[in-house]
């Protein structure tokens, strides 16, 4: 029968070395594939409107829509929620911004315009901020709605706008822990910090 020295001469034979060796070299090129696989699904999901950005992008806009809107409702806070205009202008999906900014978004900004002749008061209760978007998206230039749009200035932009909105929530909730605990400010908070999802992504597409 092998005694004890029998299996230690085994475990380290030149046979054992080179399967070790063998292993480690395996596990290295798993390690690598799988920081190429990241960086290709990063690059994929950034670079030229990606899946993953577009659906970002979304979902930033639909928070930033679904917090003007709880604004004129329940929310009717003294933040300076007018800031969300250019945020949802700079996260709109971009199809649907190619579409505004083409005859269908100058129609709709006529028809608007002359509302807000004839019927100033309804337009700046209900109509005012939806009308200034849409304006913005027709009249904005090609450097504002494509470069800044498209580039890191836009997303610097988004970030200082959820910053800014985050931390006077917080305040006026009376504290950070407050902010997201009441029931009356919880899903304001949730909605600001969809604020961050896109601006973060695509940042860190710039990085990388």
């Amino acid at each position: 029968m092998k005694n004890v020295n029998d299996y230690l001469k085994m475990a380290t034979d030149p046979a054992s070395e080179a399967a070790n060796s063998l292993i480690n070299a395996d596990l290295k090129e798993i390690g690598d594939a799988t920081m190429k696989l990241a960086n290709h699904v990063i690059q994929l999901g950034v670079v030229n409107g990606g899946f993953i950005t577009t659906v970002l992008q979304c979902f930033a806009c639909a928070a930033a829509i679904y917090l003007l809107i709880l604004d004129k409702t329940n929310w009717r806070t003294k933040m300076l929620t007018s800031l969300l205009v250019p945020y949802v202008f700079l996260t709109f999906p971009n199809w649907l911004f190619g579409i505004l900014r083409g005859d269908i978004g100058k129609w709709i900004a006529l028809v608007g315009v002359v509302l807000r002749l004839f019927f100033p008061k309804y337009f700046e209760e209900e109509l005012l901020l939806p009308g200034a978007l849409l304006i913005l998206i027709v009249v904005s230039p090609s450097f504002v709605a494509g470069y800044v749009r498209a580039g890191w200035i836009g997303v610097i932009i988004c970030l200082g706008i959820g910053c800014y909105l985050l931390q006077e929530h917080i305040r006026a909730c009376g504290g950070f822990k407050e902010a997201f605990t009441k029931s009356k400010g919880i899903l304001n908070s949730i909605g600001i910090a969809l604020l961050f999802v896109f601006p973060v992504w695509a940042l860190i597409g710039i990085v990388f």
